[in-house]
């Protein structure tokens, strides 16, 4: 259980930043910037969320991802080391990546094939689940960087959850807009 008796803590005065293990790393570390990516992934679902209440199901799924993007920030924020920790390490498992591609699915089944890439606009809710889609690729480039890293190791699973997430909010773009009717084509060229 986590208690926060003090938010504030000072620590950071300094410009680093405590990891779940201990380690302390610069506030601009991959790692952290990673993590924190993340964080403004589960950021913009939930600002996503205030125009999806109205879809019980999606907002469901949308609300179980925010608790899985916290598992993802808890797995990166904590770095395999060769110590043995006193407590097992929070890991994104396959279990959740197998979720993710039974609702985009089950999403996708829904709705008409693309002919045109879309915009990122329509209704509010499609709005904003394009932009968490748009910060969710930046933390998978980010996870993907610091897994390149041989240094770092990074949770295979997290890594594909992260790349499954921005797929999920795309077609959850969609759903939002009367089932793909409503999603704004672009048209090559068009302003030429």
């Amino acid at each position: 259980m986590v208690i926060l008796n003090k938010i504030y803590t000072k620590t950071g005065d300094d410009g680093s930043t405590g990891l779940g293990n201990g380690e302390r790393r610069p506030k601009f570390d991959l790692r952290v910037s990673a993590y924190g990516s993340v964080d403004e992934t589960n950021a913009t679902i939930g600002v996503a969320r205030l125009h999806t209440g109205e879809m019980s199901d999606l907002d469901a799924a949308l609300s179980r991802i925010q608790n899985d993007l916290f598992d993802l920030g808890a797995d990166l924020a904590t770095p395999e080391t060769d110590k043995n920790p006193e407590y097992p390490p929070l890991r994104i498992i396959e279990a959740q990546v197998v979720r993710l591609e039974k609702e985009i699915d089950g999403y996708t089944s829904e709705l008409t094939p693309l002919r045109s890439f879309i915009l990122p606009a329509g209704s509010p809710a499609a709005s904003h689940l394009h932009l968490a889609r748009t910060v969710a690729r930046r933390a998978e480039r980010l996870i993907v960087e610091l897994a390149a890293d041989e240094t770092e190791i990074v949770n295979t699973a997290a890594i594909r959850y992260i790349n499954r997430l921005s797929d999920f909010l795309f077609v959850a773009a969609r759903i939002t807009n009367n089932g793909g009717k409503d999603d704004v084509l672009w048209v090559p060229g068009d302003n030429r």
